[in-house]
Formats: C-alpha cells, sequence, structure tokens
C-alpha cells in the first residue's frame, strides 16, 4: 500500500500497479486480445455506447474491444496521472495522434482558434500552421498572448523547455493571460520529475512517451493529462479516430516509467556537467537553462525542479554545424531524444524542416539529447567534433 503522501520516486515505481498481489502477479500482464466476450446484448450494448462516448469501464461489463478501452493501458494512464497530478490520462500511439485528438476535440468544440508560442516541435508547428485539422492559428509570444484571444479560441499550446533551443516559459504568466481559454502545455523535455504545469495551472499536459518514459529507443506513444471533462472527449476521439496505444507499447512505456526519475535526474546531471565545460568554447554558442544568465526569470527551482538532459549548440553557421555532427562517434546522429544514448540532430534540417523559414531555428544549431554514457566519453566525442567543425577556415580551435 502506497503511502499518503508518497514521493514521485514511490509514485513512479508504484502507480498504476493495483491489485496485481490480489492476482498472483508482480508485474502487470501483457493482454493482447483484440475483442473481448460479452455476456449478453443488452449489457454488451450499454458498454459499448459507455466506452465509445469516452466513458470509463464499469466494473463487471465487457470492455468489448481494444480500440475501445485496454487493461495495460489503463493501468499506464493511471501511473502517468499520479505523477503528473492530473484528473486522467489518455495514452495514444504517438505524441502526434495525442495532439491532433487534442485538436479535433477543440474544433469540434466549435472553437477552433489555436493561439501558440514559438519555438515549438516542429510536428506541432506544422500541424497547426497547415490548418489540417480546421484549426485557425495565432503565433504569438507571452506577452502577446491576451490580445490575441478570440470569442472561439480554443486552446493556448506552449512548450517549456523549448524545441529546441530550450527557452523557458512562466507557464503561470500564460495561463493568466488566457482568463478562462484552456493552456496545453508539452511537458515532453521536463517530464514531470522535472516540471508538472499543472500546479502552475495548465489544464492539460502533452507528452510524446516515446521519449524519456520509454527511455530505450524502442516503443512509441503519446499522452495528454487533464480534468476528466478533457479525458472524456479524448477518449471519444480516441475510440471513433482508432489512435491508441498498443498494448505491449503500454507496457514498455509504464515499464519506463518506473525507472524515470533515476534516469532524468542521472542524464541531466551530466548534460549540465557538458554545458558547464562547453560554455567558455570560442565559436560555439551554448543553450541550456542551467547555465548562468539563461533563466531570466528564475524559472528554474520555481516551476521547474532542474533544467533537463538537452543542449542546443549554436555554431553560427551551416557548415560548422554539419562538420561537428557528422565528425561524432559515440554519439549517434538520429531524431527523438530522452534515451539511455546521446543523439544528435540538426534541426532546422530534420525534425523543424516544415517550419516557415522566417521562424525555422537557425541552420547553425544542433542539438543534443544527453544519455546515460559516462560524461567523460561523451566529452570526448564531443571535442574531437569540435576540432573538426573549426579545423578549416576561420582557424579558431577548441580549449583543451
Amino acid at each position: 500500500m502506497l503511502p499518503s503522501t508518497p514521493h514521485l520516486e514511490t509514485l513512479a515505481v508504484h502507480a498504476g500497479m493495483e491489485g496485481l498481489s490480489d492476482a498472483g502477479q508482480h508485474v502487470p500482464a501483457i493482454d493482447l486480445s483484440t475483442t473481448n466476450p460479452i455476456s449478453d446484448i443488452e449489457s454488451g450494448g450499454d458498454s459499448y455506447e459507455n466506452l465509445a462516448t469516452g466513458g470509463e469501464l464499469v466494473p463487471g461489463q465487457s470492455s468489448v474491444y481494444q480500440r475501445l478501452w485496454q487493461p495495460g493501458v489503463a493501468r499506464f494512464e493511471n501511473a502517468l496521472s499520479a505523477l503528473e497530478g492530473s484528473s486522467g490520462t489518455v495514452a495514444f500511439a504517438t505524441g502526434m495522434a495525442a495532439l491532433t485528438a487534442t485538436l479535433i476535440a477543440t474544433v469540434n468544440a466549435g472553437k477552433p482558434h489555436v493561439v501558440a508560442l514559438r519555438p515549438i516541435y516542429g510536428g506541432t508547428d506544422h500541424v497547426l500552421a497547415s490548418g489540417l485539422l480546421g484549426t485557425e492559428i495565432t503565433w504569438t509570444d507571452v506577452e502577446g498572448v491576451a490580445d490575441a484571444l478570440r470569442p472561439n479560441t480554443g486552446l493556448i499550446i506552449l512548450e517549456s523547455p523549448a524545441n529546441p533551443t530550450l527557452e523557458l516559459t512562466d507557464i503561470r504568466a500564460v495561463v493568466d493571460a488566457a482568463k478562462n481559454v484552456p493552456v496545453l502545455v508539452d511537458n515532453t523535455f521536463a517530464t514531470p520529475v522535472l516540471q508538472r504545469p499543472i500546479e502552475s495551472g495548465a489544464t492539460l499536459v502533452l507528452h510524446s512517451a516515446t521519449k524519456y518514459f520509454g527511455g530505450h529507443g524502442d516503443a512509441m506513444g503519446g499522452t495528454v493529462s487533464g480534468p476528466e471533462e478533457w479525458m472524456v472527449r479524448l477518449r471519444q476521439v480516441r475510440a471513433l479516430t482508432g489512435g491508441l496505444l498498443t498494448p505491449f507499447n503500454a507496457y514498455l512505456l509504464h515499464r519506463g516509467l518506473r525507472t524515470l526519475p533515476v534516469r532524468v535526474r542521472a542524464q541531466q546531471e551530466t548534460a549540465g556537467t557538458i554545458a558547464d565545460r562547453l560554455v567558455n568554447q570560442p565559436g560555439l554558442s551554448v543553450h541550456y537553462p542551467g547555465l548562468p544568465g539563461q533563466d531570466s526569470q528564475s524559472l528554474i527551482g520555481r516551476q521547474c525542479a532542474g533544467a533537463g538532459s538537452l543542449l542546443a549548440l549554436d555554431f553560427g553557421n551551416f557548415e560548422a554545424a554539419v562538420k561537428f555532427t557528422e565528425a561524432l562517434r559515440l554519439i549517434t546522429h538520429a531524431v527523438s531524444l530522452g534515451g539511455v544514448d546521446s543523439l544528435v540532430q540538426h534541426p532546422a534540417s530534420l525534425t523543424h524542416r516544415p517550419v516557415e523559414a522566417s521562424v525555422r531555428p537557425s541552420a547553425g544549431i544542433v542539438r543534443i539529447s544527453v544519455g546515460l554514457e559516462h560524461v567523460e566519453d561523451l566529452m570526448d566525442d564531443i571535442l574531437s567534433a569540435l576540432d573538426v567543425a573549426h579545423a578549416e577556415g576561420d582557424g579558431i580551435r577548441r580549449e583543451g
């Protein structure tokens, strides 16, 4: 039994595991059933209608079909709700499926106008700018939120730390400016280990669960956490559109939550060390919220518990960024983040390629997701690649 006020580490290990001992299990079973027996037509019909319209499974009723409800997915959702401090969570096949469902629910409610703050993940930027889902978009900053609101504004979206430059946004300031409009925070970079946006007044919290929750680069998923009224709407969209999380991925993501605090804090410690050691390198600007002067609003310690484990390195030009990225040997050149192994990518060419050119991240920026390797091995790889990046042209050399 959990303590009355368990710490995050305890919640991470035990949340969503309720009832296992009574069933003679220590870890959740993976139920792959796509369909489930129905005791009689009347109760089956009642259960189908309840689940298809966003309700939760009623004890004693059939769950009917995996698209409507799945026990392993529900355990993962319950665990994440405990970590985020939310009333509920709805899990989807990917982070973009989670965002898509939220936008569909917003448009369906007759409020298609969305206010969003840049920078933000390139996929989010792309789907909003395209209008593909019937949204109308206004881009702004914190100071412009109040003026951007319309009678048909249904959602405000922000990401903090932001992708890829790691800028921090004052969530409470956005919530205050939003009046009664729901605020969605993409919390993928921080995770609930470092930031719980609901405590700052946010209505919804979105994650690409593929990243830190899975933590090993082998499971995709997305989540939205928030009040039950929104969860009903999102469960209905999921049931109707089929963007469900698979049972096996739910198992892997739930398992990943159990080591999340340990991994996130270890990765953050290494990232902070690397940022400190790179900050005075010539020909390089290091973006990391934990560095002096990069948290001008003192949000670390007030809104979030740490700076995270991502770095943005700005070489000032595309050529040096390319040389650096392609010279790395230990750090893998690949998109995604939050895994046990360190990754590097060039956002302007990849994840943010669809973003409008005038606001696309600088072509001189590369983003590193710091993993669990030893800090000295990572530093050796980075410093060697810096030598290559600056070997020609400007004569700049790294410091020892």
